[in-house]
C-alpha cells in the first residue's frame, strides 16, 4: 500500500520497529510473565483447583473480541489514535488485576485487558503492511518479531523474579507501566501511517462483506489457515505449560522459566533464519520446507509419546522436540503473513491473529481438561 503522509515513514526507521516490537509484546507480557504465579494466583483468589489456567482464556477471549474491531477503528481513526486508547485500556485493566480481590473480578479484568491490548496485535502488523509488502514487508516482519520475541524469552525469568521479592500482583503493576512506557513511546515516536485521504468509514454490514470477500480469496485463505494453525500450537502449548512443566514434568518455576526462554530463543533464531534465506530462497519454497519441518517432526513427537517415550521418563527429551517444533514455527510464521495480498489495510491484520485466539479458547479449555482432569485416562497413563 502507498501511504499519502507528512512524515517520510521510508525507508522504515530500526528505531520505530523496535517501538513496534515493544508494543506488540505486551501479548507475550500478559501471557507469559504470570505463568510461575499460576499457583500463587489460585491460593490467593480462591478460584478452586486449575481454576487459574482459565484466566488465560477469558485473555484469550478478549483478544478475539477485541481483534474484530481495531481493523475497522484503525481504518476509520488512523494507525495512533486506536492504538493509544487500546494500551490505555489495557494499562488499567492490568491495574485491576493487581488490585483485584477475586477470581471472578480478575478474570474480567483480564479480558478487558485482552480487549484493549489486542490494538498491540493488529495495528503495529497493519503499519508493516502500510509501508511495505513482499519481501521487503517479511524483513521488516521478520524483524519484528525479534524483537516481539524478545519478551517470551524474559517474560517468564522475569516473572520468577519478581515472585522472590514480591508476590504476584507485583507482576500486573509492571504490567502497568509497561504499558504506560509504551503510551509514551507511541505519542513521542510513532507517526500515522494511514493518511486521512486513505481512512475509510465502514458501516457493520460493509464490514461484514469485506470480510467475506477476504475469505473467499484462495491466496488469504490458504496463508490464514496456516498461521492459524501455527497459532492454534503455540496457545495450546501456552495453556498447558505449567501444568506439563511444573506438575507433571516436576520442573522447579526457575527451571521452567529457563526452558520457556529457550523455547522462545528457538522461536526468535527461525524468524531470523527466514530474514536471511528470503533473498536467497523462493518463498513459496522456504514456506513449504518449513511446513514440512514441523509436520515431519510432530508426527515423530506423537508417535513416541503414545509409545510411552517422550513424557515424565525423559523430560528432556520431551523439550527438544518441543523447541524444534518451535523453531519450524519461527521460520514460517512471517513468511505466511507477508506472503499475503496487498491492499487489504487491516483487514488482513485483524484476520490473521483474530482466528488465533479464537480457537485459542477451545484449545486452552481442552488442554486444560486434558491435563487437569481427574479422571484416570490415556493422557494421564502417557504421561504421568
Amino acid at each position: 500500500m502507498t501511504v499519502s503522509s507528512a512524515a517520510p515513514i521510508s525507508p522504515f526507521p530500526f528505531r520505530l520497529i523496535f517501538l513496534l516490537g515493544l508494543v506488540t509484546a505486551i501479548g507475550p507480557l500478559a501471557t507469559d510473565m504470570y505463568l510461575p504465579a499460576f499457583p500463587d494466583v489460585e491460593q490467593d483468589l480462591g478460584g478452586g483447583a486449575g481454576s487459574v489456567q482459565f484466566t488465560l482464556g477469558a485473555w484469550f477471549l478478549g483478544l478475539a473480541f477485541g481483534q474484530f474491531s481495531q481493523g475497522p477503528l484503525s481504518d476509520r481513526f488512523g494507525r495512533k489514535g486506536p492504538l493509544l486508547v487500546g494500551l490505555g485500556v489495557y494499562a488499567l485493566a492490568s491495574a485491576g488485576c493487581a488490585l483485584a480481590s477475586n477470581y471472578h473480578l480478575f478474570c474480567l479484568f483480564r479480558f478487558i485487558g485482552a480487549f484493549g491490548g489486542s490494538a498491540s496485535a493488529v495495528i503495529p502488523r497493519a503499519i508493516v503492511r502500510d509501508v511495505a509488502t513482499g519481501k521487503k514487508g517479511g524483513h521488516i516482519m521478520a524483524q519484528l518479531t525479534l524483537v516481539f520475541g524478545v519478551m517470551p524469552v524474559l517474560a517468564p525469568g522475569l516473572g520468577s523474579l519478581v515472585l522472590k521479592i514480591g508476590d504476584w500482583r507485583w507482576i500486573f503493576w509492571i504490567g502497568t507501566l509497561y504499558a504506560v512506557a509504551a503510551i509514551v513511546g507511541v505519542l513521542v515516536m510513532l507517526p500515522d501511517t494511514l493518511a486521512v485521504a486513505k481512512r475509510i468509514r465502514f458501516r457493520p454490514v460493509e464490514i461484514l462483506w469485506r470480510y467475506q470477500n477476504i475469505l473467499c480469496e484462495p491466496v488469504f485463505f490458504s496463508n490464514a489457515l496456516i498461521t492459524t494453525f501455527s497459532t492454534f500450537v503455540m496457545f495450546a502449548y501456552l495453556g498447558s505449560a505449567p501444568v506439563l512443566f511444573e506438575q507433571t514434568l516436576h520442573f522447579s518455576p526457575g527451571a521452567f522459566g529457563i526452558f520457556f526462554g529457550a523455547n522462545a530463543a528457538s522461536f526468535i533464531l527461525g524468524t531470523q533464519i527466514n530474514g536471511w534465506l528470503i533473498h536467497r530462497v523462493p518463498m513459496p519454497a522456504l514456506l513449504e520446507g518449513a511446513i514440512l519441518w514441523a509436520f515431519a517432526i510432530g508426527c515423530v513427537f506423537v508417535a513416541l509419546a503414545l509409545a510411552g517415550v517422550v513424557g515424565a521418563a525423559h523430560p528432556w527429551l520431551t523439550c527438544g522436540f518441543i523447541v524444534s517444533i518451535t523453531g519450524a514455527l519461527g521460520l514460517l510464521a512471517p513468511m505466511a503473513r507477508s506472503c499475503l495480498f496487498p491492499g487489504m489495510g487491516t483487514m488482513l491484520a485483524v484476520l490473521l491473529p483474530c482466528w488465533g485466539p479464537c480457537s485459542s479458547a477451545l484449545v486452552h479449555s481442552a488442554a486444560c481438561w486434558l491435563v487437569c482432569s481427574p479422571v484416570e485416562g490415556p493422557f494421564q497413563q502417557q504421561w504421568g
